[in-house]
């Protein structure tokens, strides 16, 4: 059991440095900050990740720690978004038609049924 949670807390650290090192590469390697261009490349590149992660391990309401760093990656990646900077980040999510990851987690257990 010992062993089963510290390979999952690893794991869980993992995931959020893992996208935001490739979130920071998508920033510092292309130049626009069109809607289209970002949300394509984080959803091809940074948000199987962090989905990953979510829908396997499944990280129960007790480490929301681990549930916060993986959604502050997909915050970070919302801000590189021009254009959209007065809006909040539930409006921003509800503006590009994604979900916070617990919801998407939901939604990907109601297909898997």
């Amino acid at each position: 059991m010992v062993d089963e949670r510290l390979n999952m807390s690893q794991q869980c650290a993992l995931a959020p440095r893992k996208a935001n090192s490739i979130l920071g590469c998508t920033k510092r390697s292309v130049a626009s900050r069109l809607r289209d261009v970002i949300l394509f490349l984080c959803s091809v590149l940074v948000r199987p990740h962090l989905e990953y992660y979510f829908q396997l391990w499944c990280p129960p309401p007790e480490h929301r720690k681990d549930t916060d760093l993986l959604e502050r990656v997909q915050r970070r990646a919302t801000e590189m978004i021009g254009g959209l900077e007065h809006l909040s980040y539930e409006d921003k999510l509800r503006e590009l038609g994604l979900f916070i990851l617990e919801k998407r987690r939901c939604w990907g257990d109601l297909i898997a049924a």
